[in-house]
Order: structure tokens, then sequence, then C-alpha cells
């Protein structure tokens, strides 16, 4: 009987960890190199989404920063001359798409 079990609910812990959401992080990449810091993978919570944050000046990428992140939201703003957008999606890996 535990044998049974045990299959179950390791298939069903499968069956969980495969729907999650998956984003991409990268906590610095600059338009000309590839991820600098943090490159991986997070698995999105309760409440999360992908995000990527992208620092512009003018019309040049300068950085983007990428994670999981709670409550995100859509956004963009100037300040001191730089244009920060904040991009949310709710597909697996979408924030390095975008």
């Amino acid at each position: 009987m535990e044998k049974h079990f045990l299959v179950i609910f390791s298939f069903l812990c499968l069956i969980v960890a495969g729907a999650s959401l998956k984003c991409t992080t990268c906590h610095l990449q600059t338009q000309a190199d590839r991820c600098r810091r943090g490159f991986g993978i997070c698995v999105a919570q309760k409440d999360e989404q992908c995000m990527i944050l992208k620092i512009f000046q003018g019309d040049t990428l300068q950085l983007s920063y990428m994670v999981c992140q709670k409550f995100c939201q859509n956004l963009t703003m100037v300040y001191d001359k730089r244009t920060y957008v904040h991009e949310c999606c709710k597909e697996n890996f979408c924030n390095f798409r975008l």
C-alpha cells in the first residue's frame, strides 16, 4: 500500500512542478553582452509573474533585469533622462523574449 501511495504522490508532484510558471532570471544584462549576473530560472510562486525591467537612455537600451515578481504591473516611467519599462507576462520564459 505504501508503494502505491508513494508512486501516486510522486506523480502528482511532477504534474504540479510541470504546471508551474518558469521565468528567466538575470540581475544584470547589457545590450551588447549576455547576462553578467544571476542568470538562471525561477519558478513563480503565488501572485508572481515573469518580469523584465528595461532601462533606456534615449532610444538605446542600457541594461535589463529579469526575475519572478510578486504583484507585477506593466508601467513606464521617465526619471533623470532615463526611461524605465517594467513588463510582466504569464508564459514560461516570456520575460526573456520581451
